[in-house]
């Protein structure tokens, strides 16, 4: 790194060289039984440039010439974009706990162990249902150097695991899931294995439902589904830069109902997309995007932010090594104060929605969802009665957000990307056949 970066920094003036180390061991579960085993290590090493007021960037994984990996950045900062920023300075990074040496302790004998801990208890009080499993363990070592001093270097460990369920009857398919992710050790089962049966026994029975506006309870599971993609994309500053996000000029507008609260949080401890600093060297930070229904902030990166006249919030992000872009790193839907079972009971007839399929087909930017309803259940007169199939629901975020019955007490992570309660919502266009 620092031979690239000096060799860069004598022909371009500056540059920043940013590396990541990783080893992956996933074990994967396929139709009840154990799949495969495959640990994979790579070395990935970007660099980028500025050069007479030009980006450049170019980037390879494994062995590579420091000469070359330079005069590929030099080529293309012939033809990139203008630079509207400068490479930060020394930055002193907050202690965000990341690492935990415990999770590369964990042997492949005990992670094939826990596999077969969700499976058997599914299949066991399903019979025919076909289940498949995963587990896996990351280590990531990431480091960053530029030209005008800044050095950023930190561990970070994952661990996930997770299991779902293909029940098939005559014409009638079921799927059921549910998984875990955190930077520590997952070693109970227990809470994963309930919410399947769990799933599993409100699944039991069918249910019809009408064509026609309906109340719906989205679980966090089903507000990833239909709410966050086109949320996602409005907050990305790149995307309000460009003129397509439709909240891009209404910062301090109350666009959402006043229960709704929404951050950008990089910063809990241990969390699985936390970090200390994001990939450019930016201090992570907490980002109120909404706040009790105001909208307050977008997700910038140095380029964005430079092009928008503020700062960078810390959200610079190279994907899978990529070119930078701003990207959410973990959104935060504060709790309310209404329990699930509530909730259900306040509704005459409508709607539960654990997961859409096909949400994201509709006009995203435009904050449209549309999808099948993967997984979800009828309420009828307060109570649930069964789960429905050949079910459509279809929105608008900024219209269904507008108004909020209310926002489960308790939150739950999903995907490691959303930390989010359920949210009870008076009419959704539901379409049944």
């Amino acid at each position: 790194m620092e031979e690239i970066l000096e060799l860069a920094r004598q022909l371009a003036g500056e540059a920043e060289v940013f590396q990541v180390i990783s080893e992956e061991l996933p074990v994967h579960f396929e139709a009840n039984r154990l799949k495969a085993i495959q640990r994979k290590q790579s070395t990935s090493i970007s660099l980028r440039i500025i050069k007479d007021g030009r980006l450049g960037y170019a980037a390879a994984s494994g062995e590579i010439e420091p000469r070359k990996l330079v005069d590929y950045a030099l080529e293309t900062a012939r033809f990139g974009m203008p630079a509207q920023f400068n490479f930060p300075g020394p930055t002193q990074l907050p202690g965000i706990g990341v690492f935990d040496p415990e999770v590369e302790k964990i042997s492949t004998a005990e992670m094939i162990d826990l596999g077969q801990a969700l499976i058997e208890p599914v299949t066991r009080s399903t019979p025919g249902i076909v289940c498949d499993a995963a587990v896996s363990r990351d280590s990531l070592m990431v480091q960053l150097i530029n030209s005008r001093g800044c050095r950023a270097e930190y561990r970070k460990t994952t661990f996930g695991l997770g299991v779902s369920g293909t029940l098939v009857r005559d014409t009638d398919m079921l799927f059921v899931g549910e998984g875990q992710e955190s930077c520590r050790p997952i070693r109970d089962t227990k809470s994963i294995i309930a919410t399947v049966l769990r799933q599993l026994e409100l699944a039991r029975n069918l249910a019809t439902i009408p064509t026609r506006p309906l109340p719906v309870i989205f679980t966090p599971d089903g507000v990833l589904s239909a709410f966050i993609p086109a949320l996602m994309s409005a907050f990305n500053g790149k995307v309000v830069l460009q003129g397509a996000s439709p909240i891009g000029k209404r910062i301090g507008e109350k666009l959402f109902d006043a229960k709704i609260s929404l951050y950008d949080d990089p910063t809990i401890e241990y969390a699985p997309n936390s970090r200390p600093c994001d990939d450019e060297g930016i201090a992570s930070q907490r980002t109120p995007l909404i706040e009790n229904g105001v909208v307050r902030n977008f997700l910038y990166d140095l380029q964005t932010a430079g092009q928008a006249g503020t700062r960078s919030t810390g959200n610079g992000s190279r994907g899978r090594g990529g070119l930078i872009s701003p990207a959410p790193s973990a959104f935060i839907i504060p709790p309310g104060e209404a329990s699930f079972e509530e909730m259900v009971k306040d509704v005459k007839e409508g709607l539960i929605i654990e997961q859409l399929m096909g949400a994201e087909q509709g006009n995203v930017l435009g904050g449209e969802f549309s999808g099948n309803v993967l997984l979800g259940y009828k309420i009828e007169n307060g109570e649930i009665t069964g789960r429905v199939k050949n079910t459509m629901v279809s929105g608008n975020v900024y219209q269904v957000l507008k108004e909020v019955i209310a926002l489960g007490k308790t939150a739950k992570w999903v995907g490691g990307t959303l930390l989010a309660p359920h949210i009870y919502v008076p009419a959704v266009s539901v379409a049944s056949k």
